[in-house]
């Protein structure tokens, strides 16, 4: 059980005095650039899908 304490002392200790932990503006920033980047990649995989899925429809209504 001390080895369990230990460690839980250890962690706190690092989490709360050792980690830089960013300041809000940093922190907003980053979200900001990650919903960005997210909401490209989503609107890139969308015109991928509508793309291909409108071309395969007409490849294959050529078979018909």
């Amino acid at each position: 059980m001390e080895k369990l304490r230990n460690m839980w002392n250890h962690s706190a200790d690092e989490l709360l005095n050792k980690v830089t932990w960013p300041t809000w503006d940093e922190l907003r920033e980053s979200a900001i650039i990650v919903l960005i980047a997210s909401l490209i990649f989503a609107l890139m995989v969308w015109v991928l899908d509508y793309t291909l899925g409108n071309g395969l429809d007409f490849f294959y209504s050529l078979f018909k």
